[in-house]
């Protein structure tokens, strides 16, 4: 039995996971933005212990942040201001006792998709691209999560882009003076309004645009995709694929590549229980 936690801008999900699958789940609002840091390592310490068996063996956190995976250090947090630089890990080592794995919430996400696909068919090279407030992004590379020297690996989103960066146009972000938030623009497009299927289609290429940047960094067998913007994935599949077909010159990956879809709000707490 392990305990995954994903550490959210709002909420704190716990999870307890047996065999891949989630037997035990505890959803609550995290704490509040002016919240010290000893309240939010109290609050979660609270969390844990509420949900925590005698045979839990580890624990493993998804941080939204640059994490140092070896110390399980935790720099910068995003909509956590006190958890600049948090020694987590021994924290929560010191509280109760066991291991504690600390990783970037992008990379737990893979993990947890990497571990929805049947044994008999596990990518050999996987990248999931979230696509939320921003564009996270986790590689596992047979099996193995790869961060890169300083859990900086799949940054993409932040590559100079037309001005900005990829993030700005694959993200929630797109939508930003359309009169839409990504939600209200996929109810239109799927009511056939010509403006929001415009606005999709134009997604579609800026994120043609990413998978060619992925194509060309990790050359993966399996792209997979996540966070709320996926869930329009009909809307722009088709602008998207011919971008990609257009733009990156390698045919051959492309017809052995495989695109999902992968949603699902016990896919992180199932991740960091793995990594």
């Amino acid at each position: 039995m392990t305990l995954g936690i994903d550490v959210g801008g709002t909420n704190l999900v716990v999870g307890l996971v047996q065999d891949g699958k989630i037997v035990k789940r505890e959803s609550a609002p995290w704490f509040p933005h002016e919240a010290t840091l000893q309240e939010t390592i109290d609050t979660l310490s609270e969390r844990i212990a509420g949900i925590i068996t005698p045979d839990t063996e580890k624990i493993g956190i998804g941080v939204p942040s640059v994490v140092d995976v070896k110390r399980g250090i935790v720099y910068d947090t995003v909509n956590i201001p006190s958890w600049t630089e948090v020694p987590l890990k021994e924290l929560l080592e010191q509280r109760f006792g066991l291991p504690v794995a600390v990783n970037n919430d992008a990379n737990c996400y893979a993990m947890g998709v990497y571990e929805g696909y049947p044994a008999d068919a596990k990518p050999e090279v996987l990248v999931v691209i979230t696509l939320g407030t921003g564009v996270g992004m986790g590689i596992v590379d047979r099996g193995r999560l790869f961060c890169g020297a300083n859990c900086g690996a799949g940054e993409l989103g932040s590559l100079p882009y037309r001005g900005a960066t990829l993030e700005a146009f694959c993200s929630k972000q797109f939508f930003a003076g359309s009169g839409w938030d990504s939600m209200t623009a996929s109810q239109a497009a799927r009511n056939g309004d010509p403006r929001a299927i415009a606005l999709f289609t134009e997604l579609g290429k800026r994120l043609g645009d990413l998978l060619c940047t992925v194509m060309f960094a990790y050359d993966p067998s399996h792209i997979a995709f996540g966070g709320g913007v996926a869930y329009n994935y009909p809307l722009f599949r088709q602008s998207m694929e011919a971008r990609l077909k257009r733009d990156f010159p390698y045919k051959s990956s492309l017809e052995k590549l495989s695109i999902d879809v992968c949603t699902g709000d016990d896919i992180p707490v199932i991740g960091a229980s793995l990594i």
